[in-house]
């Protein structure tokens, strides 16, 4: 496996993590980029560690996690009782070029943070022996003695489970019910608008058509208050599956205010929430520049060539959308 770019920072000239990869994601610690394990299901003796360790993760979705901790230099699976601080998302059973998946979340988290600014969980891919990628986030939700900070994702905050709403809970609504949740739990609400707004631009701009109730979160701050979490779950979702727009059946606006085009239902929901003119202009202005940084990440990624033409290809057609706004 040749490598020739940061797997986490997608820096050039590295053939292992960076030295700044390895301060965001793990404490400065010398980690390898190859975990001592070998894909699960691949009918090795390891698989059944993978499968023991799923039993002990909480967190919900349709791909396989799994739950690691640093331990001096090294990362390996929790054991029971153990709280885990990294999640590992290997290559999923299902979808369409899913051996592309972790390379797909990994390019378009680097892209939200360090093209447009945009906290993320910190990231990385990381390889088992037999060379297969895997995604691993950091967990922003425990703090380094092992605690939990209390985290509540937007199904949560709207009451919205299985149970009261159908197994499509998570996608039910639209994004504009976000902020009044915001503005009903957050008191520094006004703060954390624009924030939300930009992701929203993003996972439109990026074709992340899974951006649903669950994958956006807010955060308990060291005062006790509570904050919009770091982005989390960003990536091209079009490459997988044929999806919609947006995730939320009913998009970004009430069906009376969305009969028009998508540029203009950002412009509409700017002024449902609130945000200036200056803010408005800074976010979208913003949001349609970068085209070379991107371009330039997309082709350092671990992407194969046939997916960075289409994730581009993606990208561009979007952006073309997304420019109506100052026609």
């Amino acid at each position: 496996m040749k490598i020739n770019h940061c797997p986490g920072t997608l820096a050039p000239g590295y053939h292992t993590y960076s030295r700044n990869c390895l301060k965001r994601v793990f404490d400065g610690r010398k980690v390898s980029h190859i975990l001592p394990y070998e894909a699960p299901n691949s009918d090795q003796p390891s698989d059944q560690l993978f499968q023991d360790n799923q039993k002990r993760i909480s967190i919900s979705g349709v791909q396989e996690k799994f739950s690691v901790l640093l331990e001096k230099n090294k990362l390996r699976l929790i054991h029971e009782e153990e709280q885990g601080t990294y999640i590992l998302k290997p290559i999923p059973m299902h979808g369409k070029k899913r051996d592309q998946m972790p390379a797909n979340e990994h390019l378009t988290m680097q892209i939200a943070r360090q093209v447009y600014g945009i906290e993320t969980a910190e990231n990385a891919l990381i390889f088992f022996k037999n060379e297969a990628p895997a995604y691993i986030t950091r967990r922003f939700d425990i703090n380094a003695d092992g605690s939990k900070k209390a985290k509540e994702d937007f199904a949560t905050l709207a009451g919205k489970t299985p149970q009261t709403h159908g197994e499509h809970y998570k996608y039910e609504g639209h994004y504009l019910e976000l902020f009044d949740l915001m503005k009903k739990f957050l008191p520094a609400y006004r703060v954390e608008v624009p924030k939300l707004f930009k992701l929203l631009v993003f996972n439109y701009l990026f074709s992340n058509g899974d951006a649903h109730l669950k994958n956006f979160a807010v955060l308990e701050t060291p005062l006790g208050d509570h904050r919009l979490s770091p982005a989390y779950d960003l990536l091209n979702t079009r490459i997988h599956v044929e999806d919609s727009d947006f995730a939320l059946e009913d998009g970004l606006l009430p069906k009376h205010l969305a009969q028009t085009t998508t540029a203009n239902q950002f412009k509409i929901l700017a002024q449902q929430v609130e945000l200036t003119d200056k803010q408005f202009h800074t976010i979208t202005e913003e949001m349609l520049k970068n085209s070379d940084k991107v371009i330039t990440f997309t082709k350092s990624s671990l992407l194969s060539e046939a997916t960075q033409r289409n994730y581009i290809q993606d990208y561009q057609y979007r952006l073309k959308q997304l420019q109506k706004i100052y026609t």
